[in-house]
């Protein structure tokens, strides 16, 4: 973990850029105090997702009620499209 200066990462901030898309995290200081934290975000490519709904297929995980309740919202006009917990 790199720790740089506001003003060091101002004056240098596309070089930042890439060391943290690069995986580096960087600790950002501001008067000798930590301020905040630049970090990779995570690459996802939908594979894990895919996993998950593998292990779920065919399995009844939400119950007739889930059910119940998307086909009750896919029954309503547009126009009522807005807060669902106000009746």
């Amino acid at each position: 973990m790199k720790e740089m200066s506001a003003t060091e990462v101002a004056r240098n901030f596309s070089a930042v850029l890439d060391s943290v898309e690069n995986g580096e995290t960087i600790v950002i200081t501001r008067g000798g105090h930590q301020l905040a934290k630049l970090v990779p975000t995570p690459r996802a490519n939908g594979a894990a997702l895919a996993e998950v709904l593998r292990k779920w297929q065919g399995q009844d995980v939400f119950g007739p009620e889930f059910d119940e309740t998307v086909a009750w919202a896919r029954s309503l006009p547009a126009d009522q499209d807005g807060d669902p917990w106000h009746e």
